[in-house]
């Protein structure tokens, strides 16, 4: 336990657990209806890091966890408890930079999974919920009558029977 605390209290980690500890406030307050998941959508474009889909608060919490995470593993592994000097310092560096780069990957994966699981505008649920397409009469390019869809009536009774 005294590892853990040290790896999370220490450089480099505690530049992400500053950030986790307010996004689990955040969370906190949405919870108890203080606030919206959406507070801060108008706020940040995602898009163009291809987290978007998703609210600013669920895609930077995601990515303070990972990052976080990533750190705190890579302190814990890459550190022994003795270590200090120059190889301490370059291997905190190291994982400040890299801690990001992974959470950015790992949070664009997840993103794109809650983006599939649930899209912005659904289609209908079934074939035979949806309803019938409505074309009226309408001429072709060569003068001739052209008659809409006929299955319009078919779609009716089997509504009304069902």
């Amino acid at each position: 336990m005294r590892t853990f605390l040290e790896a999370a209290t220490g450089f480099p980690t505690f530049l992400f657990t500053v950030p986790l500890v307010a996004a689990a406030g955040f969370w906190l307050l949405v919870a108890v209806g203080a606030a919206g998941s959406r507070t801060f959508d108008g706020d940040a474009d995602l898009g163009a890091l291809g987290l978007d889909g998703v609210p600013v608060a669920v895609a930077f919490s995601l990515w303070t966890g990972f990052a976080w995470a990533a750190s705190l593993g890579a302190v814990v592994l890459l550190q022994p408890p003795a270590s200090s000097g120059p190889a301490h310092a370059l291997t905190g560096l190291v994982v400040l930079v890299a801690a990001p780069s992974v959470s950015w990957c790992a949070t664009r994966s997840v993103v794109r999974l809650l983006r599939r699981l649930r899209p912005d505008e659904p289609g209908p649920s079934s074939p035979r919920l949806a309803g019938p397409s409505r074309t009226g009469r309408s001429e072709r390019a060569d003068g001739g009558p052209h008659q809409g869809d006929h299955a319009a009536p078919e779609l009716h009774a089997r509504r009304r029977a069902a």
